[in-house]
This record gives structure tokens, sequence and C-alpha cells, in this order.
């Protein structure tokens, strides 16, 4: 094997063989009465015994509705304590949960119904209307809300007699069932084993260092692996307090941190830029948070520092994907490299590799691959996706160039996969296409990631007209790139509307027809359309 394989600097890690609930209210009998979560809207609050007996009650009612082991429930809602509640008591069951974006429009949901088998379906009210509409043609067959309503079943009619673990294969039943577009195409269904997610718990709380008694301001979206498997995951698991969030709002998020005087804030790179630039900060006590911890997207080493000193906290990034459960490498404690993402979790390797598939040395950048106990199953229904993701020996090809140096930390420079990053929400370019194309007026799409400041990322579609469309004019122009905008945004979610729209003449490709999108980032115009 390779000279080239950067094992983890960090002391390996005992994972043990146990379901993911169980490793998640480990702490619940020996801090019963401790707040685990509070509503940051509304105050209420669950302490851990409550988390636990929720869970364990809601599971008996789920099971006597007949919700049965490898069952696939879906859970579309934003954060809150009935979340987790639902989450864990499905998986509670021996069952799959696939989570979905909560602000998805009726065919994404529908697709992602369809595609994983779903047979329940958990949503919040708000949009309660939508999964109805989305869960038609599909196999679910029983619908349940989060809250109570007197026009739905809320949750709180499952609970029944409290259940223990179903047990099911830790390292081959599939617990979650997330989608990602990984590095390239349309959204894909990414199993997650019981061992996969223990396994990344375990590695990351080796790695960040909690004291006693921290709290964890939770507005990272649950659905979403970061925020399922960071604050509602590794705090809890360890035994401490964390406060939801249906959605980052800034003000609302400076006054919880205030309030319960927050001392773990998990965030993507926009939350920074906002602490950082924000007026609003003067206006609250935030004295109490020790560390910001950034992932989903790269964070520059400038914004890193500054919102270090504006904040006075330490800002430290992590690198991860949903492939990877999500966490790979982290920053130990408080030993940040401005820019870096961290060491190599333990029990895990790395490798930096060429276009070939050739290992490289230190500081020398390529296409960082990664092999370790978190790594997933693979795709659902897609073996094609995951023999292209995963090789023969386990290694997991992320899509991103990186370099490691010689004290082991690995910096993100650039990409390989096609992956758009809008605020650290997953764009795949060719669900934009897909869409795009059907439009009368276009005859061919590309669409690119450019970057922003306050996104990261924004997609940028470059558009051939057909030849029916003669009118050239700017009105005309306009008319359509209005109409293809309108398009996207009626038909999926807010954060994968095509912010740019630039005509071309011709989309270039390579001889198998592949978009050759490095060209079109070149080829960009200073003043499109």
């Amino acid at each position: 094997m390779s000279d080239y394989i950067f094992h983890s600097p960090l002391a390996p890690v005992d994972i043990p063989e146990v379901h993911i609930t169980e490793f998640v209210l480990r702490k619940s009998v020996e801090h019963p009465d401790q707040p685990a979560i509070i509503d940051g809207s509304t105050g209420a609050t669950l302490s851990f015994a409550e988390l636990a007996s929720q869970i364990r009650s809601t599971a008996g009612g789920l099971r006597s509705k007949g919700f049965a082991a490898g069952d696939v429930l879906a859970l579309m809602a934003p954060n809150s304590p009935d979340y987790v509640v639902v989450f864990h008591a499905a998986a509670l069951c021996g069952g799959t949960i696939t989570t979905v974006n909560p602000t998805y429009g009726i065919a994404e949901v529908r697709q992602q119904l369809v595609d994983s088998h779903a047979r329940w379906l958990v949503s919040d009210l708000a949009c309660i209307s939508v999964a109805k509409q989305a869960m038609r043609s599909t196999k679910v067959e029983t619908l349940y809300c989060i809250q109570d309503d007197e026009h739905e079943m809320g949750i709180s009619a499952l609970r029944a007699n409290e259940i223990d673990q179903i047990h099911v294969d830790l390292h081959n039943h599939p617990v979650v069932l997330p989608y990602s577009s990984g590095t390239t195409g349309l959204p894909k269904g990414v199993m997650l084993s019981h061992y996969n997610m223990v396994s990344n718990l375990v590695q990351m709380n080796s790695v960040i260092g909690y004291e006693e008694h921290e709290v964890g301001l939770a507005v990272l979206p649950f659905f979403h692996i970061f925020g399922m498997q960071v604050p509602m995951g590794s705090l809890l698991a360890d035994g401490h307090t964390i406060v939801t969030m249906a959605r980052f709002d800034m003000a609302e998020a400076l006054s919880l941190i205030e309030r319960y005087e927050i001392t773990q804030f998990y965030v993507v790179p926009p939350i920074v830029l906002g602490m950082a630039k924000s007026p609003l900060l003067d206006n609250y006590n935030v004295t109490s948070l020790r560390k910001m911890f950034c992932g989903a997207a790269p964070l520059g080493a400038e914004l890193s520092d500054e919102a270090q000193k504006r904040i006075g906290c330490a800002v430290v990034q992590g690198y991860g994907m949903t492939e990877l459960s999500p966490v790979s490498h982290l920053t130990p404690g408080f030993d940040s490299k401005p820019g870096s993402s961290g060491v190599t979790v333990p029990n895990t390797q790395s490798r930096i590799v060429d276009e070939n598939g050739n290992d490289l040395p230190l500081d020398t950048e390529g296409e960082l691959w990664v092999k370790g106990p978190q790594v997933m199953m693979g795709y659902l229904n897609n073996s094609r996706a995951t023999a292209e993701t995963l090789d023969d020996d386990g290694w997991l090809r992320t899509g991103d160039l990186a370099v490691i140096d010689e004290d082991g930390y690995m910096t993100i420079v650039d990409r390989v996969k096609e992956l758009i990053k809008y605020k650290g929400f997953q764009v795949a370019p060719a669900e934009l296409e897909a869409l795009i194309i059907t439009h009368p007026n276009v005859a061919d799409v590309a669409v690119i990631g450019i970057d922003d400041d306050e996104a990261g990322e924004i997609p940028k579609a470059f558009v051939v007209l057909n030849g029916e469309d003669d009118d050239k004019s700017k009105e005309s122009l306009d008319n359509i790139a209005n109409d293809i905008k309108a398009l996207v945004s009626d038909n999926l979610a807010h954060y994968k509307a095509v912010r740019i729209i630039e005509w071309i003449d011709v989309i270039p490709k390579s001889a198998s027809g592949k978009i050759l999108r490095r060209t079109l980032r070149d080829l960009q115009a200073k003043e499109p359309a």
C-alpha cells in the first residue's frame, strides 16, 4: 500500500456495539433531571429522563400501530424537542428514518418518499399541506403531525406503553437515510448504519473536548446530517443541553445565547460572517460562548480570525459529508489553524490522490479520500453511484481537493465534485438542469456555483436558447430569464433558486458529453444577463 496514507495523530477510540438511541440516551440515568432539550421559541423543556420516557412511549405507540423493523418513516419538520423524540422512537423500533427538508416543494418531497419506500410520514403542521399532496401515489399509508391539531393526528396520540430497543443488525441495517448529491448527479439516499452513527459520535466526542455543563445552540437543521449528528447527537450523548431554533434569526440567536448562557454554537460560514459583521452583537452578552464550530462549507482564515476577535471565543472548523456520518476531520479542542479543517479523527485514515488515483505526499494538492468506520454503507437503489464513490478497499472519494501539512492538518482548497454549497445546503446542478431544460425556450443548460460573500456559493445557469426564439431583445431575454427563475422557484426549495442567468451559444462538453464546468467558470462574463 502507499507510503502516503495519513493516519489520525490522535489515539484510537473504542467503539461500542450499540444502537444509536441507546448511545444518545446513555447519560439519562446519570443525569435524569438535567435539561436535555429546551425549545428556544417557547422555553418548554425536556429533562433527560423525560426525553427517554417520551422516546420509549412514542416507540411503543408506533409499534402498536404496526411500525416494524425495516419500515421507513419520513420526518419533515424544523428543529424542536418533538423532532428528537420522533427520530429516536423510529430508531428504537428498528426502523429507518429518512429526513426531509421542510422547505421542499411537493415534487421534491414526493421524489424522496418514492425513492426511500417510506410507509410513514410525520410532518410539521406548517408543511402538512405539502405532505398530503406529496404522499399521493407513494407507499405512504400513515400521516402524523408533529403538533396537536384538531384536524390532524398528532404524535401525542401515539404515546403508549414504553418499549426497549428492537434489535437490528448494527452494521448492515440503515437507521437513517438522508439524501445527498454526493459528488455528482441527483440527490441519493445515503444509507448510514447504527454502527456508522455511533462510531462518528465516539470519534467526535473524543476530539471536541466538552467540559461540564455545556449548552449548545441547535440552529443547524436536524434533517441535515451536520445538525443531526453534532448538536442533536454529540451534545446529548455526552449529557449536555441543547436549545433548539426552528430557523436562524440573528437577533433571536443572540438573545438565546445570552438567556441560556450558550457555550457551544455549531454554525455554517454565513452565520460566522453575520456574527463578525452584525451591529446586533453589541446589544447582547455573548461572553458565555467558548467555541463556534463551523462546518458544511470551507471557512476562510481571514473571516475566522475576524469573527474570533469580534465575538471573543474560539472559531474552529471540521470537515465531513453526509456519506461520512458526517465527520472525518476535526480541530482538536481549541488547537485551530485558521483556514484548516483540523486533523483526521481517530480510527480513520486519509489520502491525497491525483486524478489517476496515485497517492501524493504532504503539502501537495489532490483529491481527499477517507476510510473509517463512519463511511456509509452505500447509496440506496444506486449501485453505480456507490461504486463511483467507494472503491473495493472501502476508500470514499470525497470530490474535494485538499492538502495535508506536516502536523496532519487538512485544508480544503477546491472541489472536484459538481455540488454547489449555498449557506451549507447542497444544490445539485443536475437537478436544476433537468428542470430548466423543460422550459420551451431552452435548448441546453449547465449550472455551476459561483462565489458569494454571504452564501458561500450561488447557482448560476448558462442557457442556450432554442432556434425558434428569434427575438433576442433585452426585454425578451429578461422575460425568459424571469420565467426560468420562476420555474425553479415554483418547483424546488428556496435555496436552490437560480440567482444568475447567462446566455451562451453552446455548452462546452467532453467527448463523452460531460459538461465542462471548470471551463464555464473560466468563461464567466463580467456582466451576465
